[in-house]
């Protein structure tokens, strides 16, 4: 017993070592931002060109933000996350591969207005969020939520839920509903389709799990704005 718990906290003490590097090493990285930041309404100076401005929401590892910088490089991503050693991994292959369309910022969503400007975002993504089964007005794609994306974005900009969770998928559609926004697409299993359009082919660190599970992969496109 001893053994095994010697090995627990050796272990346990080199993940937490390994979190100070990353936290570290995402403070020092160019493309990384936290709640310091003094951007807002300045985001297309800091990209250097006045391209459209697309987030993804509890974007993780950034893995879909990557894929669509790497798709679109006329556009600007960024990805947002409160956990910064998982935003490390995403900021560091930007980085790698020369992605200059790319930035990460670390900060609560609730907060996001503070970071943005009126019109300033183009479209949002949201993919594979925590579907809050318990806290439904925590869920991203919530009625308050929406309320404060509609403070930063612009006009026409699209909403992009892509989920497993049927719970998450279903309510995404009833809030859609209820607030009367215009759903533009809505596949209830993406790999059914005859030809996955190529923006839906990026797959996450979770989604790959989730496949590998059985789980079924929904996609909802709507118009922020009623």
């Amino acid at each position: 017993m001893i053994e095994v718990c010697t090995l627990y906290c050796f272990f346990a003490t080199e993940m937490g070592k390994a979190k100070l590097v990353k936290f570290a090493e995402f403070d020092s990285f160019s493309n990384t931002f936290d709640a310091s930041c003094n951007l807002k309404g300045q985001w297309n100076n800091w990209f250097n060109n006045n391209n459209p401005i697309v987030l993804e929401l509890a974007c993780g590892k950034g893995d879909y933000t990557l894929g669509l910088a790497r798709m679109n490089p006329n556009i600007n991503y960024i990805g947002v996350d409160i956990k910064g050693n998982r935003l490390w991994r995403g900021a560091k292959t930007a980085l790698e591969e020369g992605l200059s369309n790319v930035a990460f910022l670390r900060i609560p969503i609730d907060n996001i207005s503070e970071y943005f400007a009126t019109n300033e975002v183009y479209e949002i993504w949201i993919t594979f969020p925590d579907p809050q089964p318990q806290k439904e007005r925590k869920r991203l794609s919530s009625p308050k939520f929406l309320k404060t994306y509609r403070e930063i974005a612009q006009p026409q900009a699209l909403m992009n839920v892509k989920t497993d969770s049927d719970l998450f998928y279903e309510f995404t559609l009833e809030t859609a509903q209820e607030e009367k926004l215009e759903v533009l697409k809505n596949i209830s299993d993406v790999y059914a389709m005859p030809i996955v359009p190529e923006v839906l082919q990026i797959r996450t660190y979770y989604e790959s799990i989730w496949l590998g599970m059985g789980r079924i992969i929904k996609y909802v496109q709507y118009r922020l704005n009623p």
